[in-house]
């Protein structure tokens, strides 16, 4: 007995000690991870850890070659454009006595958020009104988001907002207590905003309200409240647009973070890479009357979109609209197989990394197909990114899913017969079971087509997608203004305005416009891909120039297009003349060149103001360097090959064939180099 009582003993020690080594190494593990995470996240970054799994034909990348200055070299025409948002006349910091208060509410998706937050902006400085930081509606009506981020504080850093408009305007965090509590009881004077307002309408219809009461709340949608256009004595205001758009919003750190990691993750590899924006949302697609580009329920589900709209008065037209035309004429989007042949028609190969942005591409994945058949390296953000590192944007939200299953309802074995019998009379029969819940997945398929001709209301869970989907876009936004070549799908939105895509043209054109970013123009893209059907994978080679020369003639003329088409109804999307300026030395150079298409550039764009001096410390004539790329353009070599999608490995052909491809690739490039880019 003895001997047992110790053999417990003993166990209960080496128990104990076990539980005390276990508790031990999870400390240590914890307090590994938590100080060692960035360190990690450095090395996750420089290994594949994610879905994407990188091919490339060859492991070096050669960047002094012809062929990639023509693909991904600087657009020379545009070098000498620089950002100057700063005042160039009078403009004094706010007053120190404010007409009242302005409260925002903002409605829409990520463009519209964007575009409103700037004009709201623009109206407090024109209105002399102390601006409360605005509500982003799209999350304040979204339920099971975290509560760690309220309203504006969920996409944007607010302290930012506020330090960068401190000589703007001037910006509180909330209305006073006793302004919120006649707000709850809607006893303050409220504006449903018309799209696009003229500056007059707020200085004689608002601001008369807002000096009597002191506060006033707007309700800004459609993606804006003041004309993209200002008159020429509001100049000032436009440059205030700019300051607050590139930089007074920036995204929330954890935002801002990944969208960074996700950016080193794509240039690890030593390669440039492509952003692509689809902009093929429903709603767009059913605003242009585009269902027959689709086919099944995703035609029902654009028709029934375009209904609803022709309901409402969003749409004048009729319902069936033949999507051929509408396509040929240049009112669809690209679909990816189009973007795709255009690109590796122009010469990029089948291993570039190509980026896919977008919160939603109508049609799923499955649209996406031909793309991936054409280029090996086609990523997003979830396949840059795990799932704990998206988790970790969206905050602590409380699960809206019930996944602890409870036990089975008893169930009694032995009937009690005689007590049913026995029972009083009976009661009357109960109503037929109610009609199963109405669901359908975003990108599959929408069962209710079939069973009703009512949309079902949005599910909790779908309110919460919406909300992530402004943080999705966040982080493709950074990604497409910073990549090396950026070509969009759509310019256009739901309701017929410039979009995602038309909001990251503008600001590359602001921040960095020497960056390639091709503007096709669908009427003449559509075409190039029809006659490409006549001939596929064979492309001849007057198509192939054809094809090049659309491409390289939109990196100019598109930008002098979007500032008849989208600037008059976005100014983010187009801001020259008045936030950019020219260089000297660039400028000198210009117009000393012997091509004349900068000076019309410039004419057509209305750029004539000169930057400071000190703006041209470090700015390098090209005369010379002009002068020795036509030197060395002979010497290079284009490996581009004579089809437009070869396989994998492709061995070329040797003897004067070879050589022959070889020169006229050279002269194309050369060709292409003289013509489009400087």
């Amino acid at each position: 007995m003895k001997g047992e009582g110790k053999m417990k003993s003993k166990m209960k020690w080496v128990g104990l000690i076990g539980l005390v080594l276990s508790a031990f190494s999870i400390f240590t593990h914890f307090l590994l991870a938590r100080f060692t995470e960035d360190v990690i996240a450095e090395y996750q970054s420089s290994i594949t850890i994610f879905s994407w799994r990188p091919i490339f034909e060859r492991p070096d990348f050669p960047t002094n070659s012809l062929s990639y200055r023509r693909l991904w070299g600087p657009v020379r025409r545009l070098e000498s454009l620089h950002p100057d948002p700063n005042p160039r006349g009078y403009y004094g910091d706010p007053s120190s006595q404010s007409n009242g208060f302005i409260f925002v509410r903002i409605q829409g998706g990520f463009h519209e958020i964007r575009n409103s937050i700037c004009d709201v902006v623009v109206v407090s400085r024109l209105l002399n009104a102390t601006l409360a930081i605005p509500e982003i509606q799209s999350t304040t009506s979204s339920k099971g988001i975290s509560s760690q981020f309220k309203s504006f504080a969920y996409l944007y850093n607010e302290d930012q907002f506020v330090l960068a408009l401190a000589k703007e305007v001037k910006v509180v965090r909330t209305l006073p207590k006793n302004l919120k509590g006649a707000r709850r009881k809607k006893e303050i004077p409220l504006f449903k905003v018309p799209h696009s307002a003229s500056p007059y309408y707020y200085l004689h219809h608002v601001l008369p309200v807002l000096k009597k009461h002191s506060v006033v709340e707007l309700v800004v949608s459609d993606g804006g409240c003041l004309q993209a256009i200002l008159p020429p004595h509001f100049e000032e205001y436009q440059r205030l647009r700019c300051r607050v758009a590139f930089h007074a919003l920036r995204f929330r750190q954890e935002v801002q973070e990944l969208a960074d990691k996700i950016l080193q993750r794509l240039r690890a590899f030593g390669r440039p890479f492509i952003a692509y924006d689809p902009g093929m949302t429903r709603d767009a697609l059913a605003y242009y009357g585009c269902a027959e580009l689709f086919q099944d329920v995703h035609t029902e589900l654009i028709q029934h979109k375009r209904s609803w709209m022709i309901k409402r008065g969003t749409v004048r037209g009729k319902l069936s609209v033949n999507s051929a035309e509408a396509r040929l004429n240049g009112s669809c989007p690209l679909m990816p197989e189009e973007i795709g042949i255009l690109l590796r028609a122009y010469g990029y190969s089948w291993d570039t990394i190509l980026y896919v942005s977008g919160g939603e591409v109508f049609g799923g994945q499955r649209t996406l197909i031909p793309l991936h058949a054409m280029f090996e390296n086609v990523v997003d953000r979830t396949s840059l990114s795990t799932p704990w590192e998206l988790n970790r944007i969206y905050g602590q939200e409380v699960n809206l899913v019930n996944t602890h299953l409870g036990p089975p309802p008893f169930i009694e074995e032995e009937t009690k017969v005689e007590a049913w019998k026995n029972a009083g009379p009976r009661p009357r029969p109960l109503p037929p079971p109610p009609a199963r819940p109405k669901s359908y997945n975003i990108e599959g398929w929408w069962g209710w087509v079939a069973e009703s001709d009512n949309e079902p209301d949005s599910t909790v869970m779908e309110l919460r997608t919406n909300a992530h989907k402004l943080l999705w876009e966040a982080i493709d936004y950074v990604v497409c203004v910073e990549a090396d070549v950026f070509i969009p799908g759509f310019d256009r939105d739901g309701k017929g305005h410039p979009n995602f895509a038309s909001l990251v043209m503008g600001h590359r054109l602001y921040q960095s416009a020497s960056l390639k970013t091709y503007r096709p123009d669908r009427k003449e893209a559509a075409k190039l891909v029809d006659e490409f059907h006549d001939h596929m994978y064979q492309a001849n080679r007057t198509w192939l120039k054809s094809v090049r020369r659309h491409m390289r003639k939109t990196l100019l003329d598109g930008i002098i297009e979007a500032s008849k088409n989208s600037k008059p109804l976005s100014f983010l999307s187009h801001p020259v003349p008045e936030c950019s300026c020219l260089r000297h030395k660039s400028l000198e150079t210009s117009k000393n060149s012997s091509s004349p298409s900068s000076s019309q550039v410039w004419a057509a764009l209305g750029l004539a103001h000169q930057c400071p001096a000190w703006m041209d410390t470090g700015s390098v004539s090209l005369v010379k360097e002009k002068e020795k790329e036509n030197e060395e353009d002979l010497d290079e070599d284009d490996s581009l090959s004579s089809g437009l999608f070869p396989g994998k490995n492709v061995v070329n052909q040797e003897g004067d064939g070879e050589a022959n491809n070889k020169d006229e690739n050279q002269f194309d490039d050369q060709e292409e180099l003289e013509g489009g880019d400087r």
